[in-house]
């Protein structure tokens, strides 16, 4: 009974951060587009300026 519940845990532990890595991964691929978006979207409006688009 001992071995099937540690199966069974096991396979929610893995399932859980497999989700959660796949859900980092669409979160980390929407910063990317955001970023590329404003980078280029700053370039093209900054006209005679620096060009840069962050404000460091």
């Amino acid at each position: 009974m001992v071995p099937i519940l540690l199966v069974l845990l096991l396979a929610l532990i893995l399932f859980g951060v497999g989700f959660a890595v796949k859900v980092l991964w669409w979160i980390a691929l929407a910063v990317l587009v955001v970023w590329l978006l404003g980078f280029l979207v700053r370039g093209t409006a900054a006209g005679g300026g620096r060009g840069r688009w962050y404000r460091w």
